[in-house]
């Protein structure tokens, strides 16, 4: 006699089905909404690091390199606006050092040029206002706007700030890891020592000279006195163009709750940076933190080219390493910082190329995903626009409108 079905199964059966199918269509929708909502806002990254030996003519951007940012991977997360980074390495503060500098960043800020000018005109252009973003975007073209990081290369002369600003760089740092002549280094957390005891005399010329000019000025990698130092002396609104907070990750380069709420007071923007060991902080192996693919590994001194790092699409991609920062982790961060200073005065990161990249946003191709993560935990399309570009955006209209006035007060 064949058995009958037994009530209470196909009673559990059919709860667990129709559960399932429904948490199937509950991610695709949610998927479905952050695409739509990823297509419309402007996505922007405020700091990806270039080597100047990826913008000739043989070896570009328009190619599927090794590197973390370049074109076809932007096209593919849907990444709009990159700010390729005019970065020099900190040096001996001698005029040999201070030329050294001036030579290298240079060569990157030629570097974007040619990528915009001469390269791929029809596919990026280059932005030197906040109109020119969304004019660009709206074209269909990817953006490039040049930061600069380490104010090392100005040397002792202060009209290179007006150089480096007519060269297109429209924010800057005052140090990189290092003190340097106008400021102390977050690094002096660590060594002990902080020779200005913040921003030297030098720096609060600079600053002075970037609010009239019109730069945004970047406080992700001076020390905590210069930092705050920098909020009270600014006309204008500052960035923290690659910072975390140190609530969540207990490192130098991130950014304590005195800090945030600083950067708050000024109507500044702090872009959480998506480096692995700034959002989870572990044990470095031997021999220091490893840096990014196509990072800073060759200035504009070296002699001999290396290989165009072309990318093989049927290379595996490379396992993850344990317990290392994920996309989840990352908006931790974002989330804290919301909470604590509000929705206008966040932004996003990645520092690719210079170190930077965590499971889930390990290049520019996978840039998606911290919107998929932002729409899972609830943020609307509004909040999104702002985190992605709109804050960084405001803040660089707000120093352009206080520029205007400082130079009308002078004429």
């Amino acid at each position: 006699m064949p058995l009958r079905p037994v009530p209470l199964l196909i009673a559990v059966v059919a709860a667990i089905v129709p559960t399932a199918l429904s948490g199937q269509n509950a991610d695709a929708d949610l998927i479905a909404r952050a695409r739509a909502i990823h297509g419309r806002v402007i996505t922007l990254d405020t700091h990806n690091d270039i080597d100047a030996a990826h913008f000739t003519l043989d070896c570009n951007y328009t190619q599927r390199l090794t590197t973390q940012v370049n074109l076809p991977k932007m096209q593919e997360g849907g990444l709009d606006v990159s700010f390729l980074i005019a970065y020099v390495g900190q040096g001996p503060l001698t005029p040999e050092g201070y030329a050294d500098a001036y030579r290298d960043v240079i060569a990157k800020f030629d570097a974007v040029h040619r990528l915009t000018g001469q390269i791929a005109p029809q596919q990026i252009g280059l932005a030197l206002t906040p109109a020119d973003v969304t004019r660009i975007a709206g074209s269909g073209r990817k953006v490039a706007a040049i930061g600069i990081e380490n104010g090392y290369p100005i040397g002792t002369d202060l009209s290179r700030v007006r150089e480096f600003y007519e060269r297109g760089g429209r924010y800057m740092s005052l140090a990189h890891n290092g003190h340097n002549q106008l400021s102390d280094s977050n690094t002096g957390e660590a060594t002990g020592d902080a020779p200005h005891g913040g921003v030297s005399p030098l720096g609060r010329q600079v600053i002075a000279e970037m609010n009239r000019l019109g730069m945004m000025v970047d406080v992700s990698h001076p020390s905590k006195a210069s930092m705050l130092q920098t909020v009270a002396l600014s006309k204008a609104p500052v960035i923290a163009s690659h910072s975390a907070v140190r609530a969540l990750a207990d490192h130098s380069r991130n950014m304590d709750d005195e800090q945030l709420l600083a950067m708050k007071k000024a109507r500044g923007v702090v872009q959480v940076v998506a480096f692995a060991s700034y959002v989870k902080v572990q044990p470095q192996p031997a021999g220091g933190r490893a840096r990014g693919a196509g990072g800073r590994g060759r200035g504009a001194a070296d002699e001999t080219p290396a290989p165009c790092p072309i990318e093989s699409r049927a290379a595996p991609p490379a396992p993850a390493a344990p317990g290392r920062a994920t996309v989840k982790d990352f908006v931790d961060h974002i989330d804290y910082a919301v909470r604590l200073i509000g929705i206008d005065h966040v932004g996003i990161s990645s520092d690719f190329d210079g170190g930077g990249g965590i499971d889930g946003w390990n290049s520019a191709a996978e840039t998606f995903n911290v919107t998929l993560e932002l729409v899972r935990r609830g943020y609307g399309e509004k909040a999104i626009a702002k985190l992605w570009s709109g804050n960084l955006l405001r803040v660089w209209r707000d120093v352009e409108k206080i520029a205007k006035r400082l130079q009308a007060d002078t004429e």
